[in-house]
């Protein structure tokens, strides 16, 4: 085993250029004599202020200028309690003091990327039902933040701070990354304020998480655990590069770090603070199909050497799908460069798209291969009953939550329902998940309206409220 000062050198040498390679020289051409050459490396832990003449490399000087831009995000939450004694007025009478709402509290991390306009990019999570968000500065001043806006699927929020003499990270171009390129985590975790940690990119455009919304995540063996939410993860020409949101451990996020980090591509950051800023909201392309996985035994019907790619199952009429000539039958296996194993995969692709961008497809075509290009449509918020089926007035319909599909559950969701409202009165509730219908198959919104073309004689829903399953007749 070659003693510890060699096997430092040598990293430091592969790392920064090999400037050191005099000193590994001295101590490898002396390995054969009885009493060998050491470096002059002191008994501490410390590294020397220079070897062979040169200043030890440092990370210092860029995190001197990166790290005034990572804050803290302080957030808090009313919560009223719940306790069924206090529904009675004799109780409230005489317990008067017991409190009956509480205030819950978390902490997580932010970045300034617009000094001048007190811009701070952090994660939905972080922020997600705040009634209070307060900034903290790293040279301690804390501020009340104001919401910009945020998209859940992406995890993206923006929130604007009123301070002056603020330092900005640059946007750096998460898609030069590459494996093994070194970058540094800054945050704030377990509220252990402007703590740096450092590792390399371990994977990009991770996908298939269960969980998280739309995903194109950078992986990172630099520590990210709770608390880190919403901080930098900056190259080492101090650029940001990646949102640390998420880390993973099958015993739980709080069970701490085993190094497998993820991070959101700054250039995807990007797109949708563009958006939040101009509109406040994220909107979304759409190709208009649905899609299914498939399976060998399909696979060996279409003529297809192996079982992966997303099956089209149906082409919405006026879609960009449909513009474009798709077809149900395609398989599509790639999209815009990017490879398509699974519906998941090539819906995943879909989302992390603009209005009017144009999506290059590879398909498959009575086993054939096949380009097409579809221009993404912009896709439906939101849906009233109404406009539906008056047996649905006073609903109004979204599609899923992205960490709801990306946990296998397709069908749309009940944003709202008014009271005393048709629907209401056939037991439709706000957060319901509608997976089935006997108006048709749907897998998301689109294709929820789109079966509503002819109302069917009876309505019956089969939902989900909860972890409880559930069966509506609407009258």
């Amino acid at each position: 085993m070659r003693p510890l000062p060699t096997l430092l050198t040598l990293a430091l040498a592969a790392a920064f250029g090999g400037f050191v390679a005099s000193a590994i020289n001295v101590h490898l051409d002396n390995r054969a004599e009885a009493a060998p050459v050491s470096l002059a490396i002191p008994a501490t832990a410390a590294l020397p202020a220079s070897v062979a003449g040169q200043a030890v490399p440092s990370l210092a000087p860029m995190l001197d200028r990166a790290m005034p831009a990572v804050v803290s995000v302080n957030t808090k939450q009313v919560v009223r309690v719940r306790n069924p004694y206090f529904n009675d007025p004799f109780f409230r009478r005489l317990f008067p003091e017991v409190p009956q709402e509480r205030i819950n509290e978390s902490l997580g991390s932010g970045v300034i990327i617009d000094a001048s306009a007190g811009l701070v990019l952090t994660n939905h999570h972080v922020i997600d039902n705040a009634d209070d968000v307060q900034v903290t500065l790293a040279d301690g001043r804390t501020v009340k933040a104001e919401f910009i806006g945020s998209d859940r699927d992406t995890d993206i929020a923006l929130i604007r701070i009123p301070a002056d003499k603020l330092t900005a990270l640059p946007l750096g171009n998460s898609d030069q990354l590459r494996v093994g390129d070194f970058v540094v985590a800054i945050g704030n975790p377990f509220g252990f304020s402007q703590t740096v940690t450092s590792g390399i990119v371990s994977a990009v455009g991770r996908s298939g998480i269960r969980g998280l919304g739309y995903q194109n995540f950078i992986q990172t063996d630099a520590s990210i655990n709770p608390g880190n939410s919403g901080g930098a993860l900056v190259n080492l020409q101090g650029q940001l590069v990646g949102i640390n949101t998420a880390s993973f451990n099958p015993q739980g996020s709080m069970a701490g770090n085993i190094g497998l980090g993820l991070a959101i591509p700054s250039n995807l950051a990007r797109d949708v603070v563009d958006q939040l800023v101009k509109h406040g909201v994220v909107v979304r392309g759409t190709l208009g199909v649905e899609a299914q996985n498939l399976t060998q035994q399909i696979a060996q019907g279409l003529s297809l050497s192996e079982a992966r790619g997303a099956l089209v199952t149906r082409v919405l009429a006026g879609s960009g799908a449909a513009a474009a000539g798709l077809r149900p039958g395609d398989v599509v296996v790639s999209a815009n460069g990017q490879r398509v194993d699974s519906a998941q995969a090539l819906h995943n692709i879909e989302g992390l798209q603009p209005v009017g961008s144009v999506l290059s497809l590879d398909i498959r075509r009575d086993g054939k291969p096949l380009q097409l290009k579809a221009t993404l449509k912009e896709q439906a918020r939101a849906v009233s009953g109404d406009a539906l089926d008056p047996r649905l007035t006073g609903a109004t319909f979204i599609d899923l939550p992205e960490s709801l599909r990306q946990a296998g559950i397709s069908g749309v969701q009940v944003s709202e329902v008014k009271r005393g409202s048709r629907a209401a009165t056939s037991g439709l509730a706000a957060g319901d998940v509608i997976m089935e219908a006997s108006v048709g198959e749907f897998a998301d919104l689109a294709s929820w309206r789109a079966n509503f073309q002819q109302r069917p004689p009876q309505l019956v829903l089969r939902i989900m409220r909860g972890n409880t399953p559930g069966v509506l007749v609407m009258r």
